[in-house]
């Protein structure tokens, strides 16, 4: 496996998503070495996977990366976040090589070392942006492998069309199962599961409300204070334009969950069951840290041990943009450049050490 001059950077980022694209607007700015290595064949991150009519759940100017804005009006749509991505990687120049899927990272000597196939980088540092986009997340259930119906994560999920005239279950009680849930209940019989009865927060709150209240808890836990207590978090569901139509149309109930699969269908909690076309698992992601699992340092609940982003186990190793775990809303993009701007400082100062 060779590595050249070219890939011996002082930085070398994992994932050109708004993570790994706002970090690289602060090590440009320090005149660091640095190239960002893609999975991707175009630049957009997750956002290019997203279903057609998803929207952020905050205004463009609270959904903008480090140095330019987003010029996008009131929610922006997932094309509108795509297209400001790669116009914001072009603007900025970065050194960006795609499609790379990596798929070690090894320790080599002073530095690590990124394996992609049949060629390698290595940096002083790395960061790993990846994400979790690649790492859906589905429940098990009794009965869940022998169930012949569509099974489809919000992954993968794209439009309402084809659930048209159907019985469709939408699980999940976050923002995406309110998003497609609005879109689907026109269409088709459904039912959106729940664990809880979802809170929908008031038509004037947004997430940079969420941001902020998320903000202020973390930076009270880092200084030993009581945490404030607020109303909502990130799990509640910000009335969108679509998923407003959809609430006050009466089209939001929810229901609890069934507890197994059958063959054609599912068993609700009093024994009944019922013929089901297609379940939509709005359930989440977890970490996508596969390639990071050669240095020993993923624990049993799928995360690394971090403190301010750096690995505790391994100094030249940070990770960003993968949730509160990794800086407060760093999966969010305003959350992925505050984060950056944190870690940018101690990113320098150990490439500069070493």
């Amino acid at each position: 496996m060779r590595v050249n001059d070219d890939r011996n950077r002082d930085v070398v980022i994992i994932g050109g998503g708004q993570a790994g694209l706002s970090l690289a607007y602060y090590l440009r700015r320090a005149e660091v070495d640095f190239v960002i290595l893609d999975a991707e064949p175009q630049p957009g991150g997750a956002w290019r996977h997203g279903w057609d009519s998803l929207r952020l759940f905050s205004p463009a100017g609270w959904s903008s990366l480090p140095g330019w804005p987003m010029s996008a009006t009131g929610f922006p749509q997932r094309t509108e976040v795509v297209d400001y991505l790669a116009a914001y990687e072009a603007r900025y120049g970065f050194d960006v090589r795609r499609p790379i899927r990596v798929l070690a990272v090894t320790r080599d000597g002073d530095r690590l070392r990124v394996a992609a196939g049949g060629v390698a980088w290595c940096g002083r540092v790395v960061v790993s942006a990846t994400g979790t986009w690649s790492a859906p997340f589905t429940p098990a259930y009794p009965g869940l492998e022998t169930y012949q119906g569509l099974q489809l994560h919000s992954a993968a999920y794209r439009r309402p069309d084809a659930f048209a005239g159907q019985r469709v279950l939408v699980v999940g009680g976050g923002n995406s199962g309110a998003q497609i849930m609005a879109e689907i209940a026109p269409i088709a019989t459904a039912d959106w599961i729940t664990v809880t009865e979802p809170v929908f927060l008031p038509d004037d709150v947004d997430g940079r409300v969420l941001f902020e209240r998320a903000t202020a808890r973390l930076k009270a836990e880092r200084e030993g204070r009581p945490v404030p207590e607020f109303e909502g978090g990130f799990g509640d569901i910000v009335a969108v334009p679509p998923v407003r139509k959809a609430r006050d149309l009466g089209l939001l109930a929810t229901r609890r969950p069934f507890t197994g699969f059958t063959i054609d269908g599912v068993r609700w909690a009093d024994g009944t069951e019922e013929p089901i076309d297609a379940v939509i698992w709005c359930t989440g992601f977890r970490p996508s840290l596969d390639h990071l699992r050669p240095l020993d340092l993923v624990e049993a609940n799928g995360r690394i041990d971090v403190r301010q982003g750096r690995a505790c186990r391994e100094p030249r190793l940070w990770l960003h943009g993968y949730g509160d775990w990794t800086g407060a809303a760093s999966a969010t993009l305003i959350g992925s450049g505050r984060t950056a701007r944190e870690y940018a400082g101690s990113i320098i100062a150990a490439v500069k050490i070493a």
